[in-house]
């Protein structure tokens, strides 16, 4: 992971230190939070997923992914909409 040093004065080195004793959380942990809600706060992707789902815009919700799991539950609701009207007819 890349690093990079920053330099804070005593009194915020001080007040962040204590902030995330208090979370119970590393100065890195905290750090993350912080710099992934600045990356949200200006529409930012802080990841790959969300850069990938920002590129592709409104057809990322528009496509969904059907796999095996899918296709079979497909079948059943086929089956079980033809056994329904059946035993409409029978009723009838």
């Amino acid at each position: 992971m890349p690093g990079k040093r920053i330099q804070f004065d005593g009194e915020t080195f001080a007040a962040l230190d204590l902030l995330a004793r208090d979370r119970m959380m590393t100065f890195q942990e905290l750090a993350d939070e912080a710099f992934r809600d600045l990356l949200r706060k200006h529409n930012r992707p802080s990841g790959l997923k969300e850069a990938l789902r920002k590129s592709a815009g409104a057809m990322a919700d528009l496509v969904p992914f059907k796999g095996k799991a899918a296709r079979k539950e497909g079948k059943g609701k086929k089956n079980a909409v033809k056994k329904t009207a059946k035993k409409r007819r029978r009723l009838r």
